[in-house]
């Protein structure tokens, strides 16, 4: 009686310590998605000058190449649904919509040569449904 008393018991308690350690993980995923959310969640409805522009898109290139997010036949990341991030430029001036490749391939430094000083304001953000993290920034040319 006191053996099966005791292997109940041990079950039980391999049991507690599986889920307690699922949920410090969850815990802490989710603490790390908040973390990594609130450095772009900052941009939204501010304005920035292009060099900081140019900063952050060199930031998020940097991140997908980590990630090691595909990239498609023009150069353009692939959204994986998980970790890619995105960020677009709407041009007031040419009225045209310029994804963050774009201007990093064509020479990133000609573009802070042009826009060091227009500003631009974070639009829109949006999420990966699957994970939360950030998948897309817009940032709107201001005049």
């Amino acid at each position: 009686m006191k053996q099966s008393l005791l292997v109940t018991l041990a079950i039980f308690f391999i049991i507690i310590c599986i889920t307690c350690t699922i949920l410090i993980n969850l815990q802490a995923e989710k603490a790390e998605i908040k973390k990594e959310n609130e450095q772009y969640e900052g941009y939204l409805n501010k304005e920035i000058l292009g060099t900081n522009l140019a900063s952050l898109i060199g930031k998020v290139i940097d991140k997908n190449e980590k990630n090691n997010i595909q990239k498609d036949d023009k150069g353009y990341y692939i959204d994986n649904a998980e970790n890619s991030i995105r960020i677009d430029l709407n041009m007031t001036t040419v009225k045209k919509t310029y994804p963050m490749e774009e201007i990093y391939n064509n020479n990133i430094a000609k573009f802070v040569q042009n826009f060091n000083l227009i500003k631009f304001k974070c639009t829109s953000i949006e999420y990966h449904e699957k994970t939360g993290k950030i998948s897309k920034l817009v940032f709107e040319e201001l005049q």
